[in-house]
């Protein structure tokens, strides 16, 4: 079997591929052959040197991944051989809030899936979506958990209540396919009118150009006559979140799922009292928050929107283009048959 691995810091020069023998899973744990795995904006951060969390050394790249049980070690009983599953980002988050404890995490201090097989806990594997490919299915982990947990994972949506989605990586394109099934309004910004009528396609119900817009949260304020989103799906660092400060509506949810702009100045502390709003940090999900967003997904029969299927071979240049930003959807990388 093969594997890339990657040093952290060391640039997409430093992913290496390397030829193994097929592990064995022990105690607990599965032994997936993996079918496909999905880029994430956590690759690239690890990749700079500047992820929060721990990154082991030699570690097999990729936190996300689909594939189909290949074998079992002792005492497996969630899964067996022949079943098509995901693996949760951290393995030891089953429920309930996310604490150090639970902060082990796979393509970081544990190995990831950009490999022809990987053992894997038994916990924290999940059934797919049966519609789905396990291409599709490969960009739900980190992506697809995360937009479910940012939406769900405070104050529960209602029905009327308007969400604003920034850009169309995978985070925002998952939030805006998650907020139209709880029917909601969803405003969008983009850099582009080409992505607004793919976001438009996708569901979204007005789209603020940020580009000729720099401003944008005035654009969000006349067409919320005033009042502000109840919800922001908030992906980028200082600069998009004065923004979304000011857009918010009082009372509203900032679900802040990351930082993917750096050497930004920090936000002040009167942009947040001012906002009247709730602030809360998200970091992935659960395996209940994974279980749950799949039972979504499949009572919806929703597809995932995924921009570029790489092969295994390609996945070098699968980085590269992930890297170069010029993408609407999710980045995949397919193993062979």
């Amino acid at each position: 079997m093969k594997s890339y691995h990657l040093t952290y810091g060391g640039g997409i020069e430093g992913l290496v591929l390397r030829e193994h023998d097929i592990p064995k899973p022990g105690p607990g744990q599965v032994l997936v052959r993996v079918r496909a795995t999905s880029l994430n904006a956590r690759e690239l951060m690890i990749l700079r040197g500047d992820y929060p969390l721990p990154v082991k050394a030699d570690v097999v790249a990729v936190s996300d991944g689909a594939g189909e049980v290949a074998d079992t070690g002792e005492g497996v009983t969630r899964v067996k051989v022949g079943d098509r599953v995901g693996a949760s980002l951290f393995p030891l988050w089953l429920d309930g809030p996310f604490s150090f404890d639970v902060a082990p995490q796979i393509g970081g201090s544990l190995d990831g899936m950009l490999t022809e097989y990987a053992v894997l806990s038994e916990q924290g594997l999940v059934q797919i979506p049966g519609h789905l490919s396990y291409e599709e299915a490969a960009t739900l982990p980190c992506a697809g958990v995360t937009a479910w947990h940012a939406l769900t994972g405070g104050r529960a949506p209602a029905p009327g209540d308007t969400v604003l989605t920034l850009g169309s990586g995978g985070v925002s394109l998952f939030a805006l396919q998650y907020a139209k099934l709880y029917g909601l309004r969803v405003i969008a910004t983009t850099s582009s009118d080409q992505k607004a009528k793919q976001l438009q396609a996708l569901g979204a119900d007005e789209v603020v150009n940020y580009r000729s817009n720099p401003d944008w949260h005035e654009a969000v304020r006349k067409l919320t006559n005033g009042r502000g989103v109840d919800y922001v799906i908030e992906v980028g660092g200082a600069g998009t979140l004065t923004n979304s400060l000011k857009s918010v509506a009082v009372q509203g949810q900032i679900s802040w799922v990351g930082v993917l702009a750096s050497g930004e100045p920090l936000i002040s502390l009167a942009a947040l009292r001012s906002a009247f709003a709730n602030l809360r940090f998200v970091a992935v999900g659960s395996r209940a928050q994974f279980v749950a967003m799949n039972r979504a997904i499949e009572a919806n029969l929703l597809k995932p929107v995924i921009d570029r299927v790489f092969s295994f071979e390609e996945a070098v240049d699968a980085f590269r283009y992930y890297q170069a930003g010029h993408f609407f959807g999710k980045i995949v990388i397919k193993l062979r048959e």
